[in-house]
């Protein structure tokens, strides 16, 4: 991975770390914690400029979430409302309860999921299908996205050759994320299964 994108700098310069940070709009398993802070390293040895990084990758990174947001605008609602009928467990009801949810919170939503691992990526896509304004969308994306970005160049420019202890920390922050993630599904799937062994005793009385 470093080496690869040490190579991708070499190349493009600061466009290289945009396009690496595009990609992980789209790929979240590039993790925006290497990236981010190789090129402030890079940039604390002046082969690249700190304030081209940091332009470069925002650049990149609301290119990507405008491909995800494009993903979710192409599924709309209704084909959304289709695919969660066919899923097991899974009811209308729970869809439209997040519409609701997101039409309330969605700014902030955008906003500040740009700057939580996993979220950062998969929250473009039910903007999308909500058909958030794209200029509001645009907008927190890059509010967001600056702010993550300005964090972790900067972090890597001024650790230097420690740049690396950066994906350390936000590496364990990210398995909290999916942890959380995990134990929620697990709670809803156990919901789900206990409502429904309850409609079946109330069906055989």
């Amino acid at each position: 991975m470093t080496d690869w994108l040490v190579g991708l700098m070499e190349s493009l310069g600061a466009p290289g770390a945009g396009l690496a940070i595009a990609l992980e709009n789209l790929f979240p398993p590039l993790p925006s914690e290497v990236i981010l802070p190789l090129s402030g390293f890079t940039a604390s040895r002046g082969e690249l400029g700190l304030a081209e990084v940091l332009v470069f990758t925002t650049l990149g990174s609301v290119l990507g979430a405008l491909a995800l947001y494009g993903v979710g605008a192409a599924l709309g609602r209704e084909r959304t409302l289709a695919l969660a009928a066919k899923l097991p467990l899974v009811k209308t009801s729970d869809i439209e309860k997040t519409e609701a949810w997101f039409g309330r919170h969605g700014r902030k939503t955008v906003f500040f999921g740009r700057m939580i691992p996993v979220f950062r990526s998969l929250i473009s896509i039910p903007a999308g299908v909500e058909r958030m304004p794209l200029p509001t969308f645009t907008a927190l994306t890059t509010a967001g996205s600056l702010i993550w970005n300005t964090i972790f160049v900067m972090a890597g420019y001024l650790l230097g050759e420690q740049w690396s202890v950066v994906e350390t920390y936000v590496g364990a922050g990210s398995y909290v994320v999916i942890g959380l993630v995990v134990l929620a599904i697990v709670v809803f799937i156990g919901v789900r299964l206990a409502e429904r062994r309850k409609g079946r005793h109330a069906a055989g009385r």
